[in-house]
């Protein structure tokens, strides 16, 4: 004879498209973790997986530990749903809009953000614009007007040259927000000077019509006097 008990109450996988479908938003509880997500317990019976890429927009998680502990409740999004494999894909970081909708405009190419250096990294370094965008700064921007470069712990300005809000992505240069102003200033004296010039061969010219009108009257008044 085999028995069974959990014959006796109804499957939970039976009616799960109604009650969990793509796209509905509920609130579970924090199981377990792995290295690569959170076990979420949204009733007995039912359980989701929340890999860390879809925890946090913004943030860079190494391990589930750092945002979350076990026990906690946590706001979740459906994001698949397996009924045969009888398997859940739930997101957090969907509970949530998208800041980097809005850091499209506010940090658009040009813009200029003043922050601090953080860290010195290969290849340049990075830049802390809140605690949502970490900028970084490659090296041969990182020079200044004096030609030293900045260090951790100075604090300047910065102009955005890349912005990619698909990979989350944000380059800066703090040269550029003066070499930028150099080379305006030297287009600016060059067109000057093309200007002067131009203004004086029409002066040249202008002048030496006036002297030929003068000659040719000259020459018709003493005509008319012979």
């Amino acid at each position: 004879m085999s028995l069974g008990i959990k014959q006796l109450t109804q499957d939970p996988w039976t009616d799960i498209t109604t009650k969990y479908p793509v796209g509905s938003r509920h609130t579970g509880i924090v199981r377990n973790f792995t290295n690569f997500g959170i076990f979420v317990e949204l009733e007995e019976g039912i359980d989701g997986l929340i890999y860390i890429s879809d925890l946090s927009w913004t943030k860079k998680i190494k391990h589930p530990s750092e945002f979350v502990n076990v026990g906690d409740k946590l706001d979740v999004v459906v994001l698949e749903l397996d009924v045969d494999g009888r398997k859940l894909s739930l997101g957090h970081k969907q509970t949530q809009a998208n800041p980097w909708d809005k850091y499209e405009d506010s940090f658009a190419v040009g813009t200029v953000h003043n922050g601090t250096i953080a860290e010195i990294v290969d290849k340049g370094a990075t830049v802390e614009f809140g605690d949502d965008i970490v900028a970084f700064i490659p090296a041969r921007h990182l020079e200044k007007e004096d030609g030293k470069k900045l260090k951790k712990g100075e604090t300047a300005d910065f102009k955005v040259i890349e912005f990619n809000k698909e990979f989350k992505r944000v380059v800066a240069s703090h040269t550029a927000t003066f070499k930028d102003e150099e080379e305006r200033n030297v287009r600016n004296s060059q067109e000057n000077n093309n200007n002067v010039a131009s203004s004086s061969n029409n002066v040249e010219k202008t002048t030496l019509g006036d002297i030929d009108a003068l000659s040719q009257l000259k020459e018709r008044m003493e005509r008319g006097e012979n």
